[in-house]
């Protein structure tokens, strides 16, 4: 990459400018005002504002005549403003690039602390990797850094090792760490789609249909084996479902009336459908208990399981096509289809083995808080009981998120206690 994109001006030359000080009301006027005085062609700007500091510095093209002038004025101009300027000039700003990073990483964890940020700099620095900025996306309910990182040479395919390296290390510190390609495939995601069952809910709805007749030990032993993918997953359904046989059918009712959010899991969806996402739940559960749920979230596509029901009770069937491993890919596709998206444009969420079919074919696969099985083939996993992380694995800030949330006053904090 050239050290700048845009030409400059005749009989100038590069250089950086910088200020940092206390973010106060006319320090940029001033700093431009200065610049602009002295006739500086501008190539590149960053202000940040870091917790009340502000950071600003300008790549420019300058006649070198004036430098003394400029830095002389800039500190003269900025003093009330409590800021200290710097000046580079020669091959240290020629050096200087923006850098186009080929990756982005999401750290979340509760706490997050320096040696975790060091051991994730050294395994990174250990594999080429450069990290060329860092940004706060979530102080709550978890702390949340978005990394923007350089592959040295990338090449398509050559971030399994480093993917793999990071997977061993989030779970040796206890944090997430997820890494995907930076740039507009990134921004292109469109269709989020959810498993339901311990993924967008908190528990499992043939488990608590279960309770009702007694048998939720033995069905949860027979779930549990399911989701590890000891047990095919069709044949699992059929066998717990019989449990049910003869149960009255308002228990449903009840069943839907129980069901418990995960946290987080309405704020995502509210924001995803808010920013234009289509969104989705496909559940190896039932759709008598799921539809009103759907309806509720605004949810913009819902598939499960149809239980039967014969003179008010359950009779201990599914009817209708399983919504099992492989559908749930194929609806996935089909959402997909309907609306207009290509495949890498989706997302999916979900935490059993069942699931790895359609997180293998969405273009970012998230396993939440998930087996073994699953994690090992998905894009990230999270490992927080915390939904909304999905959120920030999209590159959606924390502000931004409550933003939203207190304008249609919405907003509730939740923490991990």
């Amino acid at each position: 990459m050239p050290a700048f994109e845009v030409e400059l001006q005749k009989g100038l030359k590069p250089a950086v400018v910088s200020t940092t000080g206390p973010d106060t009301p006319g320090v940029s006027a001033a700093f431009f005002g200065v610049l602009a005085k002295h006739g500086v062609q501008l190539l590149d700007v960053s202000q940040v504002d870091f917790r009340g500091r502000l950071m600003l510095s300008a790549f420019v093209g300058m006649d070198p005549m004036v430098l003394s002038d400029i830095e002389r004025e800039l500190k003269a101009d900025l003093w009330e403003y409590g800021q200290r300027v710097t000046i580079e000039t020669g091959s240290q700003a020629e050096s200087v690039s923006r850098p186009r990073s080929t990756h982005v990483m999401v750290a979340l964890g509760d706490p997050v602390t320096a040696e975790h940020i060091s051991r994730v700099g050294k395994a990174l620095a250990s594999y080429g990797a450069n990290i060329d900025k860092i940004r706060g996306i979530s102080n709550y309910p978890l702390t949340g850094l978005e990394f923007r990182i350089t592959l040295a040479d990338y090449e398509p395919g050559k971030g399994k090792e480093i993917r793999k390296i990071l997977a061993e290390l989030s779970k040796e510190l206890g944090i997430d760490l997820a890494i995907e390609h930076a740039g507009l495939a990134r921004r292109a995601k469109r269709l989020v789609c959810f498993d339901c069952d311990s993924t967008l809910i908190t528990g499992e709805v043939i488990e608590m249909l279960a309770a009702h007749a007694g048998r939720q030990a033995e069905v949860a032993e027979v779930t549990e084996r399911a989701m590890r993918g000891e047990l095919d997953f069709e044949e699992s359904l059929r066998q717990r479902v019989k449990a049910l046989e003869g149960l009255d059918a308002s228990v449903i009712d009840e069943v839907a009336a129980a069901i418990e959010l995960t946290p987080g899991a309405r704020t995502t969806i509210r924001t995803l459908n808010n920013l234009g996402y289509r969104t989705a739940v496909v559940s190896g559960g039932f759709i008598q208990v799921l539809e009103g749920l759907a309806q509720e979230l605004e949810l913009d596509y819902v598939r499960a399981n149809t239980l039967e029901i014969v003179d008010g009770k359950l009779t201990g069937r599914v009817v209708g096509k399983i919504v099992d491993r492989k559908a749930k890919a194929d609806l996935l596709a089909e959402f997909a289809q309907d609306s207009g998206l290509r495949m890498t444009q989706t997302v999916a969420v979900g935490d059993g083995a069942n699931d790895i079919d359609m997180i293998s074919s969405a273009g970012l696969g998230i396993a939440f808080n998930a087996k073994p099985a699953l994690k090992e083939i998905a894009d990230a996993s999270v490992n927080h009981p915390f939904l909304d992380s999905v959120l920030y694995m999209l590159g959606i800030p924390r502000e931004e998120i409550d933003s939203a949330e207190e304008a249609e006053g919405a907003s509730r904090k939740v923490s991990l206690q």
